[in-house]
């Protein structure tokens, strides 16, 4: 993460403790020139107030003819999903942007829609998927990645029940963590990769099985939480080698990485389409989480983040 000057932020605003009770006023299109500045220099584009008016009525337009496209001509063959939490401004809560990120049988990666919705309840999830049918989108996708929130697997079994359930290795490997002392963590980290990283299904279950046998005794509820999605975990042993590495995850979703990911292509081979040329192989560097399977060729983007809350 790039650091940054502090007078990004006005003074008055980045020592406010309540800034959002009304005693300040909120960082708005005042103050976008002096914190573009304090970043880019004082050669920076102008974005007066008016300017920002401007630009966000052209925002508004341009999405709401994204929110209206036609998708009767798309198919996706395998969707990620998860809740990516944005705190813009000084809102006391975080909003929560729903997102789904599809593949193409011809391997691209397309952001297929996204709206704000109440945290990840199954009610926000299922109106946009039914969103997506009504708007053309009528073949259910083979495969659907999510993390363990409960509300997207009901919406997806409500809209397209015939899509199989592929469990987010980065997140169960999280929970799992969670409930071992920290000073046995990298053993099970260790151990948990020879699950997802087993050459075979046959190999992965037995793995699971050896780390059942190894925790059950004194960590009963790792293991329960790591057994009870076996099935919905090593659902992506079915697909082809090549696809491995794309669809333990919901990576695509990383905030840090999805306008490179979802730039880059890999081949989808289903029924009825060849496969390309271009099929990106598996690139296993080692590393204990599944989604950080990436060669080291290609670095992820730095960020600038502000920080509006006061530091305690």
């Amino acid at each position: 993460m790039d650091s940054f000057p502090g007078k990004a932020i006005p003074t008055s605003l980045s020592a406010a403790p309540n800034a959002c009770s009304g005693t300040h006023p909120s960082p708005s299109a005042t103050h976008f020139q002096e914190a573009l500045a304090a970043l880019r220099g004082k050669d920076a584009p102008n974005l007066s107030p008016s300017v920002i008016g401007r630009l966000k009525e052209e925002w508004a337009a341009d999405y709401a003819r994204w929110q209206r496209r036609d998708l009767s001509a798309r198919r996706y063959v395998y969707v990620w999903a998860d809740g990516v939490y944005l705190q813009a401004r000084m809102e006391p809560a975080a909003d929560c942007m729903l997102v789904i990120i599809g593949a193409t049988p011809e391997g691209r990666k397309e952001l297929v829609g996204f709206q704000v919705g109440v945290r990840e309840s199954a009610q926000s999830w299922c109106e946009l998927l039914v969103d997506l049918q009504a708007r053309g989108l009528l073949i259910a996708p083979e495969l659907a990645v999510a993390d363990g929130a409960l509300g997207f697997w009901k919406a997806l079994e409500e809209v397209f029940p015939a899509t199989r359930h592929q469990r987010c290795w980065y997140h169960k490997a999280l929970n799992v963590l969670k409930k071992v002392p920290r000073t046995l963590q990298p053993a099970v980290k260790t151990d948990l990769k020879e699950i997802w990283m087993a050459a075979d299904r046959a190999s992965a279950t037995a793995a699971l099985t050896t780390f059942a046998k190894k925790y059950a005794a004194k960590y009963a509820k790792a293991v329960e939480c790591l057994s009870k999605d076996r099935d919905a975990l090593l659902a992506f042993y079915d697909l082809p080698a090549e696809h491995w590495e794309h669809v333990r995850t919901t990576d695509v979703i990383d905030k840090d990485r999805c306008d490179r990911t979802c730039q880059r292509p890999f081949s989808v081979h289903v029924r009825g389409v060849a496969p390309r040329k271009h099929q990106v192989a598996s690139r296993h560097s080692g590393h204990e989480c599944p989604s950080a399977q990436r060669g080291a060729a290609v670095k992820p983007r730095s960020r600038v983040a502000v920080r509006l809350r006061r530091r305690a």
